[in-house]
């Protein structure tokens, strides 16, 4: 398949040898609990593909980065959806260090030591959640000498067992003493943060998304990445990056799993080759509106436009996405499903798109009213 060929010859110019490792591993093996699929993209440099190269990284550009995603979705859908926490992550962060003088010195060298010590990052947002914002405050924070005590519970977590820094939303008290939304960078381990059991679905069972609980976890001042009266937009202009990449990275990883079950149509020769077009028509297009919406972020797009445009393609995509799956599992038919679970898997690992916050339904008035000529204005 053209398309995901090109995806994937960009994974190996970032990460040479991942895609061999991958293949290397039987599907149902690379999906399943304690699957090394999370250890191999460490392995091949896969922490640092958002990471400018001041900071040692590989510094991909949006484009580039759907592009790797929809390789590894096509061949471990699993390892997309976890990676997607990283990689979006970072690129919040890494929005700031762009002016060092916005972060302490305790997070410019956590920053630094991201590639050096290949390290994941978590994320303790409201992933999972499928009416919230992503950057909802999940973590309650209680103001203690030197810094806060966080508490709360993330479940899912993805990348929960591998990680090496957990980064949580927290509402601090302002200047004026109204709540002000923060982030906090926990390193991990770190007293009263655990881990428990909670995915119960076979489904992207290899994304490490269990429950990372916090109780009077406690953090440092310096630690705590917050507005300032010298620089008041620097949380609004981290949810805007933050809030962009989640959507172009997320979404790019199902395109790769609805990209596979595809190839694997054609490979197959199943029904007519009008039915096999079909599906071929909404996968690449479901893409298309991805790598377009990163085009345009890559281009220079930024703040509100940006978020409708990687919304809409998100919302847009999820729709194509599921009528194309449909129509593969059906074309692949009966005796398909019977003798391999991996198409099946395949087909339902595309789904979870639509679980991932906001919701359309959650969005819909925000789109209206911005396509009216108002605001976007996500709860």
């Amino acid at each position: 398949m053209r398309s995901l060929d090109l995806a994937r010859d960009t994974c190996e110019r970032f990460h040479p040898g991942l895609i061999k490792a991958l293949t290397e591993i039987p599907f149902a093996d690379r999906e399943a609990p304690g699957s090394p699929v999370i250890e191999l993209l460490r392995e091949h440099g896969g922490v640092g593909l958002l990471v400018p190269t001041d900071f040692g990284g590989l510094g991909a550009d949006p484009v580039e980065a759907v592009q790797v995603q929809r390789a590894l979705g096509s061949l471990s859908p699993s390892l997309a959806a976890a990676v997607t926490m990283h990689h979006f992550t970072v690129a919040m962060l890494y929005s700031l260090a762009a002016q060092p003088d916005r972060l302490t010195p305790a997070q410019l060298k956590v920053l630094s030591s991201v590639v050096s010590e290949q390290q994941l990052l978590a994320s303790g947002w409201a992933e999972g959640r499928t009416q919230q914002n992503i950057l909802a405050p999940s973590v309650t924070a209680r103001p203690v000498d030197g810094g806060f005590r966080l508490s709360g519970s993330k479940k899912p977590c993805s990348l929960s067992r591998s990680m090496n820094l957990l980064t949580a939303s927290i509402a601090v008290p302002g200047a004026g003493g109204e709540p002000e939304l923060a982030v906090a960078l926990v390193p991990v381990p770190t007293p009263g943060l655990s881990v428990r059991p909670f995915w119960g679905n076979d489904v992207l069972a290899a994304a490490e998304s269990d429950e990372v609980r916090l109780d009077d976890v406690f953090v440092a001042e310096e630690l705590v990445v917050r507005t300032s009266a010298e620089d008041p937009h620097r949380l609004d202009d981290l949810q805007t990056a933050g809030f962009v990449w989640f959507e172009l990275l997320i979404s790019a990883g199902y395109t790769g799993a609805a990209a596979a079950l595809t190839a694997a149509v054609l490979e197959s020769r199943r029904g007519s080759a009008r039915e096999r077009a079909d599906v071929v028509v909404r996968t690449e297009s479901a893409y298309h509106l991805i790598e377009a919406a990163a085009r345009d972020v890559r281009d220079g797009l930024d703040g509100e436009e940006a978020v409708f445009r990687a919304l809409t393609a998100r919302f847009a995509a999820q729709t194509a996405m599921k009528d194309a799956t449909g129509q593969a599992l059906e074309l692949l038919g009966g005796m398909d499903f019977v003798r391999s679970a991996d198409h099946a898997r395949l087909a339902a690992s595309v789904q979870p798109l639509a679980f991932h916050p906001p919701s359309c339904t959650a969005s819909a008035e925000a789109l209206v009213q911005y396509t009216d000529g108002g605001h976007l204005e996500l709860s």
